[in-house]
């Protein structure tokens, strides 16, 4: 890998990190329909690979879906919408999308 590739790589990782904080209270109050959504717009039947080995591609949707950081964020909202659904599910319900 050349050293041009690992600089940007370390830019864009710091980037969706530093815009991924400055989005946390957003994504902490609303981020499990933030994450659904950004999820059906990546991956879409028209979207272009986040991942492109053949081309040596890698889209900046790659490192924000592994980002650890995201993943932490939505926990609280994703955890309420568990347990709203295990409660629908319990009553006979059926979790509405």
């Amino acid at each position: 890998m050349r050293y041009e590739d690992r600089v940007e790589l370390t830019a864009v990782r710091a980037l969706v990190a530093t815009a991924l904080l400055v989005s946390s209270p957003v994504l902490l109050l609303a981020g499990e329909p933030i994450r659904r959504h950004y999820l059906r717009h990546v991956y879409r039947d028209d979207a272009p690979q986040i991942l492109d080995k053949e081309r040596g591609l890698v889209s900046v949707h790659y490192f924000v879906m592994t980002s650890p950081l995201l993943a932490w964020c939505c926990r609280p909202t994703e955890a309420l919408a568990r347990g709203f659904a295990g409660r629908s599910a319990r009553r006979g319900e059926t979790p509405a999308d």
